[in-house]
């Protein structure tokens, strides 16, 4: 039986933490015997197998030192317990702390997967600089290093961030069979207060600066004069929905656009929306792009990161370059006047190969890669 701990920050709403909990349920129990570590207080605990649940109470999202010291001690303590043959971590804070914590706990082999970074273009220098230097420390201690993107994997390399010779591509997994959903359209649109001729704009995420939701409003401010019927709907939770709600509110929009908190019917959500689109400015690979692909919505996306992989312009959605708000705004009018031009890039998303994001195919390569490891250090099984 192979011994596997996995280790994240918190179980907050994401698709690391969903891809997470699903791996540690998922795996073979014939052959792993899976747990899963974290900081305390996730809104997802409740959805994980409290017998496969260890809490670190030190590990948090904030930086800390002394505190995060604290949790690296309290971290190789768990690991010295579990004695695991494969620690596997996820998350930025979990990731750094929990490869120095394996190395020191002894652990035989140490998998990181990157959700995407810590660092992005618009962190200051000496802060961006910093958490590459940790990457590559961590790095150093890291067996293999797992990447949801060829975009991530790219720019990993180019930071000099671990041996490419142990990079593996392993995308963030959708259980793809849920989707399109089967819903009825127009109930769905009620629940939101939107009417059947209504024109939907959805987009899926935690409302962080990463996810940049204020370019989501600046979008429905310009467009909703032009095209009255838009409705835009900014599905995701977060510290900041209220002050966004507020915002919303404050510049007349709020029959226009909502910021509906986190919910669960997604994808009857996506299957009553016209265009997904997707304002963030830096990512691993958005979950939600695959979803609303595999639904057959058109999108409109900056180009961030595994945004590249999926979204291929004129064929399943339109791409703009990071950060061009007007190129969004002209890219989402030219979707919402033209019926055809949705119906083509529909058909284009509906058609998009997405076999490689399957959840359970996320977790048999999970189960290979930690079986080629231990084999080649002797450890097999």
């Amino acid at each position: 039986m192979i011994k596997v701990a996995h280790l994240i920050t918190r179980l907050d709403f994401g698709g690391a933490q969903g891809n997470t909990i699903y791996t540690v349920a998922g795996l073979d129990k014939a052959r792993f015997d899976a747990v899963l570590v974290t900081g305390p207080g996730g809104i997802l605990e409740e959805k994980t197998d409290k017998s496969r649940l260890l809490h670190a109470a030190r590990l948090g999202r904030e930086i800390s030192p002394l505190r995060d010291f604290g949790a690296l001690l309290e971290l190789r303590g768990i690991l010295r317990r579990l004695r695991p043959d494969v620690a596997h971590t996820h998350s930025s804070k979990a990731g750094i702390l929990g490869r120095l914590a394996a190395a020191a706990a002894g652990i035989p082999v140490v998998v990181h997967t990157f959700h995407g970074f810590g660092f992005h273009p618009r962190q200051n220098f000496f802060k961006r600089s910093l958490f590459i230097l940790l990457e590559k420390l961590c790095a150093r201690f890291s067996d293999a290093l797992v990447f949801v993107s060829r975009s991530n994997m790219e720019t990993a390399r180019e930071a000099g961030i671990g041996d490419p010779a142990r990079y593996r591509l392993i995308r963030s997994g959708v259980k793809l069979s849920g989707y399109p959903a089967k819903t009825d359209r127009n109930a769905v649109r009620a629940r939101l207060g939107l009417g059947p001729a209504d024109l939907v704009v959805l987009s899926i995420g935690n409302a962080k600066p990463q996810k940049n939701p204020r370019h989501f409003i600046e979008a429905a401010a310009r467009l909703s004069p032009e095209y009255p019927a838009a409705r835009f709907v900014f599905v995701g939770g977060g510290d900041d929905v209220e002050a966004l709600r507020a915002q919303t509110a404050a510049r007349g929009l709020a029959k226009v656009c909502q910021f509906t908190g986190w919910r669960e019917d997604t994808p009857e959500l996506l299957a009553a929306a016209d265009i997904f689109a997707l304002t963030s400015l830096w990512e691993g690979l958005p979950r939600s792009l695959v979803e609303a692909l595999k639904t057959g919505l058109p999108a409109v996306c900056y180009r961030t990161d595994g945004v590249t992989d999926l979204l291929k312009d004129g064929v399943n959605g339109l791409p703009v370059e990071q950060g061009d708000l007007p190129g969004f705004c002209a890219a989402l009018g030219r979707l919402a006047g033209d019926a055809e031009l949705r119906a083509r890039l529909a058909a284009g998303a509906a058609a998009t190969d997405l076999a490689e994001f399957d959840i359970d195919f996320m977790v048999r390569q999970q189960e290979a890669l930690y079986t080629e490891l231990l084999e080649g250090k002797g450890l097999a099984k």
